[in-house]
């Protein structure tokens, strides 16, 4: 016979293991919470400025290449390589019509493919993602440009 000690108990369990599963956030919310903060009249992106936001977005390689990027061309009074917004491959923006399909690709891998209109052209932006404990980041980003696919590594190797 269930007390109510024993009740109690389990209620109290299923409460706790509840906010670790909620937490546990998918590729496509992963994606999605990004571009959400490109769409709208006064939107502000994601600025990348500084090394814990690098961190948030992308994984420890490609993060670090991006941070010894930024610190090398501050020192020079530069930009550095990547002088524009990864995420959408535009300095400015006013975008349309996101859509964004993410498939598994193998186990705690991505690729999201997001496709949205700026400034009335239609752009593609693919993210590879990988999954670092229980959250998402970019392990490469790849734009069309000019007939052949440029990576965001790629800016880092010249």
């Amino acid at each position: 016979m269930l007390t109510r000690r024993s009740l109690l108990l389990g209620a109290a369990g299923a409460l706790l293991a509840l906010p670790a599963a909620a937490a546990e956030q998918s590729a496509r919310d992963f994606v999605a919470a990004i571009y959400a903060t490109y769409e709208g009249t006064d939107s502000k992106g994601i600025i990348l400025d500084n090394a814990r936001t690098i961190r948030r977005y992308f994984e420890p390689s490609l993060a670090a290449l991006m941070i010894k990027d930024q610190n090398e061309a501050a020192k020079r009074g530069e930009v550095g390589n990547l002088d524009g917004d990864p995420f959408i491959d535009a300095q400015d923006w006013d975008i349309k019509d996101v859509n964004i399909a993410v498939a598994d690709t193998a186990p705690g891998k991505a690729s999201a493919t997001v496709k949205f209109v700026i400034f009335d052209e239609p752009k593609t932006v693919v993210l590879d993602l990988v999954k670092l404990k229980n959250e998402w980041r970019i392990g490469e980003i790849t734009w069309r440009r000019k007939d052949k696919n440029e990576t965001l590594r790629d800016l880092f190797r010249r």
